[in-house]
């Protein structure tokens, strides 16, 4: 069966009508891979929306560990698309027995920007550091934490600020970039963004990407020269500071900033 990844797909020709037909095709791998190619080309047509709401309680494809491969790629795809009609279908996916389902879910629950989810992820954190451990046999924590909580800053909760705050302490960097991150959002406070910007330190080439990516959504300012310096490759680095540059855009204004200026001639550098 077709198992093509979000990250290394084998892109195959589709048109937009073929893609929403093969969500219900008897293939599960096409069902698969055209919930992906759908979030892939940003196809927002409401046909794709509803089809993929469906698919985000498909019960066909289900792997031996009783895992959704096809509901992972729906719920994926529905936050790219931006449609606002998917986060019901979403919130449902939060009590998915997949680990999976319920991160793509968190994230793009964040993707998507509506307040209402904030009360279904809160219990997702439910036992704080303590319950957020791996599970037994599986490559994961009980929780998806990253993304719940990188979906909380995203969504504003200010109000869970006690929620968060602990796992400043969970002994995976991953989790404690999300927290500070989250908190940054949330607070506006300097003392997350450079603990963040120091994660960029890392002797891990992968933590250095992450921390990359976390600076970017944030828009940290302070952190566009160190950004521009880490040892990473070019396109991390150029993303992040992409996702700076967007946060001192102001559409209301046709000249640009002194900060976004430099951060353009940062880019540049890099190209």
């Amino acid at each position: 069966m077709l198992e093509s990844t979000e990250e290394n797909p084998e892109v195959v020709a589709l048109t937009v009508e073929q893609a929403i037909a093969n969500l219900k095709h008897e293939d599960l791998s096409l069902r698969y891979y055209a919930a992906w190619w759908l979030g892939r080309f940003r196809v927002s047509e409401p046909a794709a929306i509803e089809a993929l709401i469906v698919a985000l309680e498909d019960e066909d494809y289900r792997t031996q560990l009783g895992d959704y491969p096809l509901r992972r790629n729906a719920a994926r795809a529905l936050g790219k698309l931006g449609n606002r009609q998917a986060v019901p279908g979403l919130l449902k996916c939060l009590n998915c027995s997949d680990f999976y389902v319920r991160e793509a879910a968190a994230q793009s629950l964040g993707m998507l920007g509506d307040p209402i989810a904030v009360p279904a992820l809160i219990p997702l954190l439910a036992g704080g550091v303590a319950a957020a451990v791996q599970v037994p046999g599986r490559p994961h924590l009980t929780q998806p934490y990253t993304a719940v909580l990188e979906a909380l800053g995203s969504l504003g909760a200010s109000d869970v600020l006690e929620l968060i705050q602990p796992f400043l302490e969970h002994p995976v960097a991953r989790v404690q970039y999300a927290a500070l991150r989250a908190l940054y959002q949330l607070t506006g406070d300097d003392v997350y963004g450079q603990r963040l910007m120091q994660g960029l330190e890392s002797s891990d080439l992968n933590l250095r990407r992450v921390v990359l990516g976390n600076l970017g959504a944030i828009g940290y300012l302070p952190a566009s020269n160190a950004i521009a310096r880490a040892s990473t490759e070019s396109s991390f680095k150029i993303f992040a500071l992409k996702g700076l540059l967007e946060h001192q855009l102001n559409p209301t204004q046709l000249d640009l900033s002194d900060a976004a200026i430099q951060v353009m001639n940062l880019m540049d550098s890099l190209l």
